[in-house]
């Protein structure tokens, strides 16, 4: 299918520079985005495209050399990293969602929340550094545990460090001009969308994820750092819906759309922020906790082998000594 970029014609008169807009009938306006166009505009041609595949192929080939070699790899892991994970990258930046994200501050939302939360949550569930460590061979293993204990990872990935990147970034990129310069250059907009997956990973990586990370917190901890980061979100998302500013300057009223106020649209995007920023801390929250009880039962189980092994060696000693007495 065609990417709805891929037919940008004509540029409104009151356009500024770099603003595109669809021909729709000769109009010069993009067609209305409708829930038909997520699935039909698709654009597979791009290096993002290329990376996602080249992601995927590596994970499963790293799955596929563990069962050769008889060990197993959880399904689930696989079905996360893949699916939510790389899949959940795809879906809002190579269909019909991406092509709308500077036409629609609403889209550009959903793909935040996306990149940013969701996407990022079922990568560090997916576990791929333990896989590689699994697969690799000793040298590039040792590299990558060097990356992985190294200084500059064991900053990015300390909680609060990460939780200030999370929780400051939003605020940073809407209310500055640094988002309408993001609208106006494509290579800007890309590297947001790089760097909202990288600002997930760092702060969902050590909280929910599975791989060996360095002065990862207990279980207490990272649910407070979650709990934390929900007012954040709430707090944008209703600045972003009262504002009486329009983010992006004149960039939306200049594309001339007939079948889009970008007030409603600027009050619909505030609305994706606050309510889907609570609906996935609270569910993450949710999936911390599972985590927490599921390794409080692991350590309960742990310490009870332990107690059977140590009351065995000492029922051996008293036999031992009982046998070794005269009689």
């Amino acid at each position: 299918m065609l990417h709805v970029d891929s037919i940008f014609a004509a540029t409104s008169a009151g356009a500024p520079a770099g603003a595109s807009a669809l021909a729709a009938g000769g109009a010069g306006t993009p067609p209305p985005f409708t829930v038909a166009r997520i699935f039909t505009e698709w654009e597979l041609d791009s290096w993002l495209a290329l990376g996602l595949v080249v992601a995927a192929g590596l994970y499963l080939y790293g799955v596929h050399r563990l069962r050769l070699r008889g060990d197993r790899w959880p399904v689930a892991r696989t079905v996360f990293f893949l699916g939510p994970g790389l899949g959940g990258i795809a879906a809002v930046t190579l269909s019909g969602l991406g092509a709308y994200d500077t036409t629609l501050l609403s889209v550009h939302m959903v793909q935040h929340m996306v990149l940013s939360m969701v996407a990022p949550i079922f990568l560090a569930l997916g576990a791929p550094v333990t896989l590689a460590l699994r697969t690799l061979p000793v040298g590039p293993r040792k590299r990558l545990l060097a990356v992985v204990h190294s200084r500059v990872a064991r900053i990015y990935t300390f909680p609060l460090v990460a939780f200030a990147i999370f929780v400051a970034n939003p605020f940073v990129l809407y209310f500055t001009d640094l988002y309408r310069f993001t609208l106006e250059h494509a290579w800007a907009h890309e590297l947001v969308h790089a760097h909202f997956i990288a600002t997930g990973c760092v702060f969902f990586w050590p909280l929910l994820g599975l791989d060996p990370l360095p002065g990862r917190w207990p279980y207490p901890g990272r649910a407070l750092l979650m709990l934390l980061s929900v007012p954040f979100h709430t707090v944008l998302g209703l600045t972003i819906m009262q504002s009486t500013t329009l983010f992006g300057g004149d960039w939306y009223p200049s594309l001339g759309l007939t079948w889009s106020d970008p007030w409603d649209d600027q009050v619909v995007a505030g609305g994706v922020l606050w309510a889907g920023g609570e609906f996935v801390s609270v569910t993450m929250l949710a999936v911390l906790v599972v985590q927490w009880i599921k390794q409080s039962e692991r350590e309960a189980r742990r310490l009870d082998r332990e107690l059977d092994r140590q009351e065995a060696r000492e029922r051996a000693a008293a036999a031992a000594a009982g046998a070794a007495e005269p009689a």
